[in-house]
């Protein structure tokens, strides 16, 4: 790890970039965030290669079972794909502009789409674990952003030119999330959409905390996604993001909330998820 891994510039991202392109030398069109047991994923891909995040300049790297950091390029459904395995929590102690430096690297070698997967607790009483949401919109409840410093500073676009968003368009893309809803409603799957709400963890919540969210609109929580869908949102790439509910969030339920457990329902839906996802891409662009 960096010895200051609040600092990103040019020539840090240059670095990164360099590391990458020693091993790829094709640019991915759309990026893919993997959630907690979704990492195998990346086996619906062909002509792999596999750059371990150890070998890239100032990428944080994962402590959390299930997450193995690395990056798997690729081609999926006839698109340049890239999939990132391993993403790294707030709760592991890194800023949250470290947590969203995969975004940037990704994007400056030249994705312009980003999916987001999770795997989040229920809080919508309809959804039933192994539904899959379609986040429409989400809360910060960890207060934090890579926009805020050194970090707010945007990664150069893959030709160069200057990148970000004035603000007023959506986090996430209304028109993907709908080629998406009907991918989902082809296969038959059971698909919703959603607000989502990101804690800082690692612990899940409280009962208390679960029914303030539930006033304040969410329909899932989880621990992810929200800061890097929060720089890829600046960065002006077009964002889908997608939540596998593993489990009831606390109190809607019996029994102890369990990682193990998360991942079990992951490996359950996995195939379906697998389908959907394949579709999803080929569809990324209406």
């Amino acid at each position: 790890m960096r010895s200051d891994p609040t600092v990103h510039d040019d020539e840090d991202l240059d670095a990164a970039v360099a590391a990458v392109r020693e091993r790829v030398d094709v640019s991915p069109e759309v990026a893919l965030i993997l959630g907690s047991g979704l990492g195998q994923l990346a086996e619906a891909a062909d002509e792999t290669t596999v750059v371990p995040a150890t070998d890239i300049p100032g990428y944080p790297e994962s402590t959390v079972k299930g997450h193995d950091g690395q990056l798997v390029f690729g081609g999926l459904e006839g698109t340049r794909v890239v999939f990132v395995q391993g993403r790294v929590h707030l709760y592991e102690g890194y800023p949250v502009q470290q947590i969203a430096m995969p975004v940037r690297l990704l994007h400056t070698l030249g994705a312009e789409r980003l999916l987001v997967t999770n795997s989040a607790g229920g809080i919508n009483r309809t959804f039933d674990p192994g539904t899959l949401m379609f986040i429409t919109g989400h809360l910060n409840m960890a207060f934090a952003s890579p926009s805020v410093g050194s970090g707010a500073v945007p990664a150069r676009r893959h030709d160069g030119a200057a990148a970000g968003r004035t603000g007023r368009e959506p986090f996430y893309d209304p028109a993907w999330t709908s080629r998406a809803e009907q991918v989902a409603l082809d296969l038959g799957l059971d698909a919703r959409r959603g607000i989502y709400a990101w804690t800082l963890g690692p612990s899940y919540e409280t009962k208390a905390e679960v029914r303030a969210l539930a006033h304040l609109g969410a329909d899932a929580v989880g621990m992810s996604t929200v800061p890097e869908v929060t720089q890829a949102h600046r960065l002006g790439m077009t964002v889908l993001g997608l939540s596998t509910i593993t489990n009831p969030a606390a109190g809607l339920a019996a029994g102890a909330l369990d990682h193990d457990e998360v991942l079990k329902v992951s490996e359950r839906v996995r195939g379906d998820l697998m389908r959907l996802v394949q579709g999803i891409v080929r569809v990324s662009e209406g």
